[in-house]
């Protein structure tokens, strides 16, 4: 399913038409538990707007899903947690109103890990997503219900947020086009914060083209969101020629699964027959990304997190007899356990005595693989590797052991520090059936280039 389809299916049929089908192809499909929620009775009040002439657009009548952590009408607004279970959004997030300004029709809201914290959506307080190819295995995180519900084509698009691979992670484990697009490049408004150094709007697409699109609707400088950058997207027609790539050294070792490294290698030979030149380059600093990240975002959750109090909105905890007991008893029923198992790790790091050893330091290598990336962008247009280390793995099989499961963004999260854009394509399947992604990744603002080129190779 793609959008050019669902266009073509509207004006034969209506829109109405084509979002009932949408509907009924995510209930028959309930068993994944991809979705948390459904819009339904807005969705189809949206169509026959469409139908009558009143909602106009490039995708009037297009039917998508947004991951529960972004503010929408018509289904509480969750963020797979207890803390936000019945919330009702007051208003929208600004990628939202831009795609529904184009007349897309937003039909329900995507499972994720609670507050977006992991990556295989089985930290969701309702359950985990069960993989669009193989059931017995996670569909990725955090943005897992979304990369689901594209897969199994119940929508063409859907919008998600990685902040260190929960938009690529799932691509690749689903076979579907992920994009994380620059930080700053699409705003973050009406978006449930979780480290806002590094959190970034993007979306998922069943071919590049779309995901052009989608990128070209909802990039641009938003004054609600003070980081956006001003619109600098503008898909390219024609792929740059005899571009130079660099394939990461330190992304291909032994301890990746070999069928990952054989398509990734497969990849690179297209790129090569296609004109372009790829030489293998080092990034050093990828070996301490982890660490880095899990000190900086750690330490900005856990002080995003710190408004839900049960004073303000979300969940209370009932039956508190003083202010402390209040406090305590809420934050402990309405996290999961990763959430917790960050707020303390981000707590200890800024905590005094220990903020110089930690943070600042994490902050001061974060600079260093910045630089790392800056040098190598001086030599090569685009740098390429896998995207995650292995396909997707068995539901249960990491979640007794936080290190390993962390392991799976080690080629996410580079880019991810360095404010960078990067997308993961799919690259064919390992001897199970189980897709592989590649991840392509270039320089701040070249988020235009990247899906050109990969384009190039999609045809």
């Amino acid at each position: 399913m793609n959008i050019s389809n669902i266009l073509a299916q509207i004006k034969s049929t209506s829109a109405r038409a084509v979002v009932e089908n949408s509907i009924k192809l995510a209930n028959d499909n309930e068993s994944y538990h991809a979705l948390l929620n459904l819009t339904s009775k807005r969705a189809l009040k949206r169509a026959d707007e469409v139908d009558s002439g009143k909602i106009t657009g490039k995708l009037a009548g297009v039917p998508f899903i947004v991951k529960d952590n972004f503010l929408a009408f018509g289904a509480p607004t969750t963020a797979a947690s207890k803390m936000l279970e019945s919330f009702s959004a007051p208003l929208q997030a600004t990628a939202v109103e831009k795609l529904e300004a184009e007349g897309a029709i937003c039909i329900g809201k995507a499972n994720l890990d609670a507050f977006a914290h992991g990556g295989s959506t089985e930290n969701s307080a309702f359950g985990p997503t069960k993989n669009a190819i193989d059931t017995s295995r996670v569909a990725g995180g955090s943005s897992g219900g979304s990369a689901v519900v594209t897969a199994l084509n119940i929508v063409p698009f859907a919008l998600g947020s990685d902040t260190g691979g929960s938009i690529r992670q799932p691509a690749s484990y689903n076979g579907v086009v992920g994009v994380k697009t620059t930080y700053g490049a699409v705003s973050r408004f009406g978006v449930v914060a979780m480290a806002s150094s590094t959190d970034v709007i993007g979306s998922f697409a069943t071919n590049v083209t779309d995901a052009e699109l989608i990128t070209d609707i909802i990039t641009g400088r938003d004054e609600r969101d003070m980081t956006t950058l001003p619109d600098f997207f503008e898909i390219q027609s024609e792929t740059k020629p005899k571009q130079k790539i660099g394939l990461v050294t330190d992304f291909m070792t032994d301890d990746v699964n070999p069928e990952v490294r054989d398509k990734v290698n497969e990849y690179v030979e297209k790129l090569k027959s296609n004109g372009h030149i790829v030489e293998k380059v080092d990034l050093p600093m990828a070996e301490y990304a982890l660490a880095i990240y899990y000190i900086i975002v750690p330490a900005e959750l856990s002080s995003n997190l710190a408004r839900y109090d049960g004073i303000r909105y979300g969940q209370r905890a009932e039956g508190a007899k003083t202010l402390a007991e209040l406090y305590g008893r809420t934050r402990d029923q309405g996290f999961v356990t990763e959430n917790k198992r960050r707020i303390m790790i981000g707590s200890y790091v800024l905590s005094s005595g220990y903020f110089d050893a930690y943070y600042l330091q994490a902050q001061k290598a974060r600079t260093l693989l910045i630089d790392e990336f800056d040098k190598l962008f001086k030599d090569y247009d685009v740098l390429i590797g896998p995207t995650a280390p292995t396909p997707a793995f068995k539901l249960g099989e990491n979640t007794a052991d936080p290190i390993k499961m962390y392991l799976n963004d080690i080629m996410t999260v580079p880019t991810s520090l360095a404010g960078l854009p990067a997308i993961s394509v799919p690259a064919g399947t390992n001897k199970s059936g189980l897709p592989i992604g590649v991840q392509l990744m270039g320089p701040r603002r070249s988020d235009a280039m990247l899906l050109s080129l990969a384009r190039s190779v999609e045809e």
